[in-house]
């Protein structure tokens, strides 16, 4: 790879081009462009300071940190086994372990109570983002002015707030640091060769593709870079190019067939109608009139939302649509063939970008997504700082006219970005904002319900429940949605018939799936039917074998009915698939205790104290106990100080005088 890249380096800077000149200049003076850089970092963090101040929300924030086993379970004991099993697995079909990593070292540090600091590392990132952006774009050769045009296009321009303010979309901004870093290591390769800058490369590459299956483009991206920093290229020239990446376009297919491996295991990849809406003809058109959507949204952000459903019928004008393909191909024929390198490069940077998330083989629930174009958009916005700069330099008198209409747009952008991010403050207000626009989409209601019920806002929920419902009356995760409301709102009988109505309906609809009948197990649990809660909570459990809560149920109901080793034998499985909680494994000691397993139950006592209890004063005084039973009453003494420390209040009198305390 070195050898074939030597000769290629030789070549442009026998002939260097205009860009190859300008850009060499670029990196020795880089040192003095650091502080329009600065300006325009703070410039992002303002209007990104609102993002600072938001939750948690139910769009996909669950399964991916606060509901995932592999965060929310992380400890400093189990964190590098972790660590191993985050990377041999997917989350919701996607496989980006890099950014789940990140969020198991942040519930390590910060906990998953105040999610300031996870909004913040979102906006730490996507500041690197913006800097490397500034920094490519001076080493392409564009002056410091046209490169604060573009980084602060990418900056603040509004389609950002997706994959800025939403803490799942970590994988956006992370990816993206790892994605530019390797883009600029590749222009200072191009401008000045050194063999470690291909290592470099590699191993940012490697990070981005752990990041986000995104990044696969990036081979695509250094041919465009290839095309805008080299000589006119000859056939032989662009074969010679794309030989000496074959590595990376390797590293891309490997990492494309893992997403797609997941991506179908999921099931979220098809081009059945029934899943996606579409056949497979009818995604080409919806591709082609996402790309124009996206090239308008560039210039004129409107109408944004976090989800674009798709719509119930095909519309007409998606048809004609298809007309962009030819139009695109006459821009980059004529802009190639008159040496126009920004406009094509830019072009060719957005389309390689872009291709790979036009939905055309379906893998989400909506047809178009703000955070598609994190990437992308760097081709546009280079189009325009590059003529930014060259219209500055070749009409001076024009400057003032130049410089008031920028400031005008980044204002405007400023201003709509910062107001964005306000949507994404809790689940009630996104939801709000999505159902401005479409009203109906059965999923915008159906989780501004689930936000309300767990408010406790049960009326507000009923009535989004029943919107839902209207909608559309096949759904089985509404009704047990609504079951769950039942059941958590009930204060007698009649309530809890509700719940069990709905969780009926939903496996009537499902009866493949586990999570409604150990759900209805719980409510036959209330309703006093011990032998049919345990026969749900069986059943649940053989169709989802991972349900930590139905192992949890029916350790209960056990223990209910005497039997402790059953109880004892669920209990482990619930703690296999949550070792971090700590008041199962003080439960695990207190069945251990009675069926007179004392060291085993002193090891789970000590397990316990390791992780969040609700009680720790408890745990120490039963340990206290326990200990004195094993005839160790120096330990005895030690753990009833500690109860007593923790104020707990059930101490027996007796135990204290038989312990001399």
């Amino acid at each position: 790879m070195a050898k074939h890249k030597i000769k290629e380096t030789r070549r442009a800077q026998t002939k260097p081009s205009v860009s190859a000149t300008a850009s060499t200049t670029g990196i020795s003076a880089v040192g003095s462009y650091w502080l329009p850089g600065i300006i325009v970092l703070l410039i992002t963090f303002a209007c990104f300071y609102t993002a600072l101040n938001n939750n948690f929300v139910n769009w996909d924030d669950d399964r991916n940190f606060y509901e995932n086993a592999l965060v929310t379970g992380v400890s400093h004991d189990n964190f590098w086994s972790n660590t191993k099993e985050i990377f041999s697995s997917g989350v919701i079909g996607n496989y980006n372990p890099l950014p789940i990593w990140t969020f198991s070292i942040e519930k390590l540090w910060f906990g998953l109570d105040n999610p300031f600091n996870w909004h913040l590392n979102n906006v730490l990132l996507h500041l690197i983002c913006v800097f490397l952006v500034y920094r490519i774009v001076i080493l392409l050769g564009i002056s410091w002015k046209g490169a604060v045009i573009t980084a602060l296009l990418f900056g603040i321009h509004p389609m950002r707030v997706e994959s800025v303010a939403w803490v799942t979309e970590r994988k956006d901004v992370l990816f993206g640091a790892f994605y530019l870093a390797a883009l600029l290591q590749y222009v200072k390769l191009k401008i000045d060769y050194k063999t470690y800058r291909w290592v470099w490369i590699v191993v940012l590459f490697l990070l981005a593709l752990f990041s986000k299956i995104q990044a696969v483009s990036l081979p695509l991206s250094f041919l465009a870079i290839d095309y805008y920093m080299d000589s006119p290229w000859t056939k032989s020239d662009f074969l010679k190019r794309i030989f000496s990446k074959i590595p990376l376009f390797a590293l891309s297919l490997i990492f494309g067939i893992i997403g797609i491996v997941f991506l179908n295991k999921f099931g979220s990849l098809s081009t059945d109608q029934e899943i996606t809406h579409f056949d497979f003809l009818h995604r080409i058109f919806l591709g082609a009139f996402s790309f124009i959507i996206y090239l308008i949204k560039a210039v004129i952000p409107f109408r944004l939302s976090p989800l674009y459903p798709y719509p119930a019928s095909f519309p007409w004008y998606f048809y004609p649509s298809i007309l962009i393909a030819p139009i695109i191909l006459y821009l980059l024929y004529k802009t190639y063939i008159n040496q126009k390198k920004a406009i094509f490069f830019g072009m060719i940077f957005f389309i390689v970008n872009i291709i790979f998330l036009l939905q055309i083989l379906g893998a989400g629930q909506g047809y178009l997504a703000d955070r598609f174009t994190y990437i992308a958009y760097f081709g546009l916005f280079f189009i325009i700082g590059y003529y930014f700069d060259y219209w500055l330099k070749t009409s001076s008198t024009q400057s003032a006219t130049l410089w008031g209409s920028a400031a005008v747009v980044f204002v405007v952008f400023g201003w709509m970005t910062f107001n964005q991010n306000k949507i994404w403050n809790n689940s009630g207000t996104l939801w709000t904002h999505v159902l401005n626009y479409y009203s109906n989409s059965t999923l915008p209601f159906g989780n501004r319900a689930n936000y309300y019920r767990e408010q406790k806002l049960y009326d507000k929920a009923l009535a989004d429940y029943s919107s839902t419902l209207k909608l559309k009356e096949h759904q089985p995760q509404v009704y047990n949605s609504r079951a769950r409301l039942f059941f958590e709102a009930a204060k007698g009988r009649d309530t809890l018939i509700l719940a069990l109505n709905d969780y009926n309906k939903a496996i009537e609809y499902l009866p493949s799936d586990g999570e409604f009948r150990v759900n209805r197990g719980a409510v036959y649990a209330r309703l006093g039917n011990t032998e049919k809660a345990i026969e749900d909570l069986t059943e649940g459990i053989k169709l989802k074998p991972d349900h930590a809560v139905g192992y949890l149920n029916r350790s209960i109901m056990y223990h209910a009915n005497g039997n402790v080793e059953l109880a004892l034998k669920d209990i482990e499985s619930y703690l296999s698939l949550v070792p971090g909680n700590g008041d199962l494994w003080y439960e695990k000691g207190r069945a251990l205790r009675m069926l007179k397993r004392n060291n085993e139950a002193l090891t789970a006592y000590t397990e316990a104290l390791k992780h969040p209890i609700s009680n720790p004063g408890l745990v120490f005084y039963e340990r206290s106990v326990t200990n004195f039973m094993l005839n160790k009453k120096n330990e005895a003494k030690a753990d009833l100080q500690k109860a007593r420390e923790y104020k707990f209040t059930g101490i027996d009198a007796k135990y204290q005088q038989q312990l001399g305390m």
